[in-house]
């Protein structure tokens, strides 16, 4: 193979890739965790659909786009005991591989692959850590004998 030709490979192999793409990712780890653990997590994107459930501790990926030159953005809503409830957002910003675009992917980098896949953007926080008040299960409650199950009823014992 003459060096014309190897290098014309080179150039059209440069400018048919996209920086981004080859160089980082489209789906970013994210470590969600709380004390005490076993917190309930739900992720909601921009859209309004839940895209993860789980427990605490855990990790999970999101996609940092949402479509053609559009950020995607999570809302994450951490419960503890169904009481206490947490919202945290994570929002994507533009990936500074993207811009690697200019020396190596050049226009169809910048302006279809790193778009469409979403390479052009990162996730901006890698992790989420919420303390919640721990609240005691033993809690003593009163109940009126009219305002139980008919089921409790038969377990009764007179004093």
């Amino acid at each position: 193979m003459s060096l014309s030709r190897f290098l014309f490979v080179i150039i059209t192999c440069a400018f048919l890739s996209s920086c981004a793409s080859i160089v980082s990712k489209t789906n970013w780890p994210v470590s969600i965790d709380s004390k005490p653990e076993g917190v309930h997590v739900s992720i909601i994107n921009k859209r309004g659909i839940e895209v993860f459930t789980g427990k605490t501790p855990l990790v999970t990926k999101l996609k940092s786009g949402s479509g053609y030159f559009t950020k995607e953005s999570y809302t994450v809503v951490m419960t503890y005991n169904g009481i206490e409830k947490r919202t945290i957002n994570l929002e994507c910003s533009v990936n500074g591989w993207y811009f690697g675009n200019l020396f190596i992917g050049g226009l169809i980098g910048m302006l279809i692959v790193d778009p469409a896949t979403g390479a052009m953007y990162r996730l901006d926080r890698k992790e989420v850590y919420e303390v919640f008040k721990e609240t005691s299960t033993s809690l003593l409650k009163v109940l009126d004998i009219n305002n139980i199950p008919l089921e409790w009823k038969t377990n009764l014992i007179e004093l």
